[in-house]
């Protein structure tokens, strides 16, 4: 083999090892993608079971019940949709009707949403951004601003 042979060999290794390399990466994070719904959105896209979603809204008062052991069955609602979550874990300390909340899972018989991360804001002038900009959009959610008025 020549020396420019060697040095296009060489060349070609590198290029195809950067094209794997890309390649891989692309495919980690196009499986932990999950995109952000609010209830309402559910009526318009369709979401097949099994795909991952965010859901985001406020916990719909009335609607939380215990089960046994750590399953918790509540509802999010965006003012004029409502989804039935279940939810099997330890939830957040802050967690509790009325609150701003984003939840991560699937859909799996019928309409009822398995999430298996529940968030919860954290303090109480903070909510999710993208769940307190589509709540106020909405006219659901009064931020800091009209509460000071």
């Amino acid at each position: 083999m020549t020396r420019k042979q060697k040095r296009l060999t060489v060349i070609l290794g590198g290029m195809g090892f950067i094209f794997a390399a890309v390649l891989l990466v692309m495919f980690a994070f196009g499986q932990s993608v999950a995109y952000f719904y609010m209830p309402s959105d559910l009526q318009t896209n369709h979401v097949g079971p099994g795909t991952r979603i965010r859901l985001g809204g406020l916990v719909e008062d009335g609607s939380v019940k215990r089960g046994g052991g750590s399953t918790v069955t509540f509802a999010v609602t965006d003012g004029k949709n409502t989804v039935p979550v279940t939810y099997t874990g330890i939830l957040p300390d802050l967690f509790r009707e009325g609150q701003g909340v984003v939840t991560e899972g699937t859909f799996e018989s019928g309409n009822v949403f398995v999430a298996d991360t529940v968030l919860a804001k954290h303090d109480e002038n903070y909510m999710p951004k993208e769940v307190a900009d589509r709540l106020k959009k909405d006219g659901v959610w009064e931020g800091k601003e009209k509460a000071t008025q």
